[in-house]
């Protein structure tokens, strides 16, 4: 059995995951682009060893912070140990918010490199585009000759190599969602609780070692702090803007799954997660 938790940022993702994998006596693989680096750990509200509760993890804390890990490789590593696993009639669980992670893992996803294609859109319509195909890109978004590349290159897989073939068996896609304005208030709140848990001088940390490798351009909390190190805006300015993008993130995020897969939501009850528990375990049971 497969079971795939996917939803927004800051929804109980993780929490889900450890609880579902003992009850099953699951392994758990990460879907989640940047708690694949290793060291960075606050800013990716990656699971702590005390919240993992002994269950095994796979694809976490696996690639060194300065170098590049693509979807590519993640779909080669993630289908190795995917496979491994069931091989050996275990119960797995996929969880994270790359939505192109999961899909690449578990559909019949092929790559491609095409040349550039001449597209007749504004940088901020092929960024929206490129978002809706893979919200986690990290691509250039000053760079108008490598928007349309991106572009060019994630339509092409989406139109020709992007299919809905589900290569596994017994999967079951589990969403967790909640309102609007109790998600935003949420991830607020987990930047600041981020914060207390020492993200800026996680961040000032790889300010000083090398601030322009590809992951610590693209990971939320450490490049508007950069520009707080700079001088070029105030703390509070920095922390509006790590809610600001990480909200909208989610807004991403939750396009991608509505879009691109067919997951059956759950509303968390966050005064009582263990009622989205059952729920979620009496949904299996009853598609089993």
């Amino acid at each position: 059995m497969i079971i795939v938790i996917a939803g927004p940022t800051g929804v109980g993702k993780t929490k889900l995951s450890i609880e579902l994998a003992k009850k099953y006596n699951a392994e758990i693989i990460n879907a989640d682009s940047v708690q694949v680096y290793k060291d960075i750990n606050i800013a990716s509200a990656k699971v702590t060893e005390e919240e993992k509760e002994g269950v095994i993890h796979h694809l976490l804390d696996i690639v060194p912070y300065d170098k590049t890990y693509t979807v590519y490789d993640y779909q080669k590593d993630g289908r190795k140990i995917l496979d491994e696993l069931l091989s050996q009639n275990k119960n797995v669980i996929i969880v994270g918010g790359t939505g192109l992670y999961i899909k690449a893992l578990l559909y019949d996803y092929r790559f491609i490199t095409e040349d550039d294609e001449e597209i007749n859109l504004s940088d901020e319509e092929l960024l929206d585009k490129i978002y809706e195909i893979d919200p986690d890109s990290d691509v250039d978004v000053n760079n108008s000759r490598r928007l349309v590349r991106e572009y060019a290159n994630l339509k092409s897989g989406v139109d020709n190599n992007l299919g809905d073939n589900l290569l596994y068996k017994n999967v079951y896609f589990i969403g967790l969602t909640t309102d609007r304005d109790t998600l935003y208030d949420r991830i607020n709140k987990r930047v600041d609780i981020m914060v207390q848990n020492g993200l800026i001088e996680e961040a000032k940390k790889f300010y000083n070692l090398d601030r322009n490798t590809k992951s610590m351009k693209t990971v939320i909390g450490y490049k508007e702090l950069f520009e707080y190190f700079d001088g070029n805006i105030t703390l509070e300015e920095a922390l509006d803007l790590i809610k600001q993008r990480s909200r909208k993130y989610a807004k991403r995020q939750y396009t991608f799954f509505n879009n691109k897969m067919n997951i059956k939501w759950f509303d968390v009850d966050f005064n009582n997660f263990n009622n989205t528990i059952n729920e979620v375990e009496k949904y299996i049971k009853n598609n089993d």
